[in-house]
């Protein structure tokens, strides 16, 4: 484990409070409303002695309706502990056997190879893996994919035109874009891909690449949040995000009555900077109820779920014979079919490594 994995664990492990729950099936006719409310509408089932802990690595706006529609429908009570994929792994490493966790939802299979590394984690049925195509599931049937993020390069409108943009990450390196291209460099999400990065291309390849975009005065931001924002307020002219941020704020500025001055651009599609990251979920080998830790998992690739993932957050479905949001293009991207995540283990934290040591946080 790096430093700055044990200063991230230890943080995490005195921030983060006892687990909260999300939500039970109360019954008696009561229904969800908000968010949770078009995933199942519905009136919430009896409280059925059953419960399963989650440990999400995806944010609670994104999951948690999904986790409170789930203990409406199933009266299943469901208790969540929130915080980033990197973070839950190691920390589920670290609890062992003694884990709560029953279920651990990852960002990308990265964290879930390095747990499976670990022995850690179990199979699941095969009528919870056959709900998704092999492409989209680990071969060892520890974790199901249930949807899927495209890397973009995300751009402002008024200063670069579609024209300009390069075609592939590599590109990026060159005179041309110095101090013009932002990179959310601690991110989960940027710390997913270079680790394919990596695999794919090997170490010297991949760590020339950034220290390259350092030397270029690539920018850092925190986060793909912060990116889509400054590129729509002109304060960089490109970044690189997950697809789905942008289409979120430009609804967002939509439904305000704003404009919002930043749009989504493709690279190759064979280029890395196109990969297709999925959300996984997967079992613990501490999973105290099977049966309703499955049912959670197998919600998730249900028809109504993967609705609301396409059409509310924007995700690509993954499983539920549910079409792409209209407004996605289509994918022809480097998908996860052509990456051998179980093989990636803890590469991971190599990963966090490198990008620490490149002094990309600096720029």
């Amino acid at each position: 484990m790096t430093e700055f994995s044990r200063i991230a664990l230890a943080g995490l492990l005195l921030v983060l409070a006892l687990i909260a729950a999300a939500c039970g099936g109360d019954g008696g006719g009561t229904k969800l409303d908000g968010v949770a409310a078009t995933v199942y509408d519905g009136t919430c089932a009896d409280d059925n002695g059953s419960s399963v802990t989650v440990y999400s690595g995806r944010s609670e706006n994104l999951i948690k309706p999904v986790l409170d529609a789930f203990a409406c429908e199933s009266g299943t009570s469901v208790r969540v502990r929130w915080a980033s994929s990197t973070d839950l792994a190691l920390l589920i490493d670290t609890e062992g056997d003694r884990t709560d966790a029953d279920v651990f939802i990852s960002r990308s299979p990265g964290p879930v190879g390095f747990l499976e590394s670990k022995g850690l984690l179990t199979s699941m049925d095969s009528s919870v893996l056959n709900l998704v195509d092999e492409d989209h599931r680990g071969a060892n049937g520890t974790w199901v994919g249930f949807s899927g993020r495209k890397r973009v390069l995300v751009h402002n409108l008024d200063s670069v035109p579609p024209s300009e943009l390069p075609a592939s990450v590599f590109e990026l390196t060159e005179p041309e874009w110095r101090g013009r291209v932002a990179i959310p460099a601690t991110n989960g999400s940027f710390l997913d891909w270079f680790t394919v990065f990596r695999d794919q291309y090997g170490d010297d390849v991949a760590i020339q690449w950034l220290d390259d975009m350092v030397d270029n005065d690539a920018r850092y931001y925190p986060n793909n949040v912060a990116i889509v924002e400054a590129a729509a307020r002109g304060e960089i002219d490109v970044g690189l995000v997950n697809h789905y941020y942008n289409y979120r704020m430009a609804a967002d500025a939509e439904a305000a009555g704003s404009e919002h001055r930043a749009v989504n651009y493709d690279l190759s599609d064979e280029d890395i900077g196109s990969l297709l990251i999925i959300s996984a979920a997967t079992m613990t080998t501490s999973v105290d109820d099977r049966e309703a830790t499955q049912s959670l998992i197998a919600y998730l690739l249900s028809p109504s779920v993967q609705r609301y993932f396409t059409r509310n957050t924007f995700e690509y479905p993954l499983a539920g014979g549910v079409d792409p949001n209209p407004v996605l293009p289509p994918l022809a991207a480097l998908s996860i079919g052509s990456v051998d995540f179980d093989a990636l283990g803890g590469g991971f934290q190599g990963s966090e490594d490198i990008i620490q040591k490149s002094g990309i946080t600096s720029n």
